[in-house]
C-alpha cells in the first residue's frame, strides 16, 4: 500500500484537533502547554508531506520545520519559565486559579 500526501495530512489534521481539544477543555496548565506542542508538531508534519510531495530540490518546507523547532524551542524555555514562577507563587496548575492571583 502507498502512503500518500493525503494520509500524512489526515494523521496532521487529528493531531491538530486532539491538540486544540486539549486546549480548549483542559483547566491544567501544563497539560495545555504540551496541547499546544502537539499543534505545533501537527503543523511540521503538514509541512514536510507538502514538501516532500511538492518541492523542489531545496526543500523549502524541511526549513520552516526548522523555524518551528526553534520557535517552539523558545516557547518551552519560556513558557516553563512562566509556569514554575507561578507555581512557586501559588502552588496550584489551575488556569482559572491563576487568571483569579491577579484580581
Amino acid at each position: 500500500m502507498h502512503v500518500g500526501l493525503e494520509h500524512y495530512l489526515v494523521v496532521s489534521a487529528l493531531l491538530f484537533c486532539l491538540g486544540l481539544l486539549g486546549v480548549v477543555l483542559r483547566r491544567n496548565l501544563l497539560v495545555i502547554y504540551m496541547a499546544l506542542e502537539l499543534m505545533l508538531n501537527a503543523a511540521n508534519l503538514a509541512l514536510v508531506a507538502f514538501s516532500r510531495k511538492y518541492g523542489s530540490i531545496d526543500e523549502r518546507g524541511s526549513v520552516f520545520v526548522i523555524f518551528v523547532f526553534v520557535i517552539a524551542a523558545a516557547e518551552v524555555a519560556v513558557g516553563l519559565g512562566i509556569i514554575l514562577s507561578a507555581y512557586r507563587n501559588r502552588p496550584v496548575v489551575d488556569v482559572d486559579e491563576i487568571h483569579q492571583m491577579s484580581g
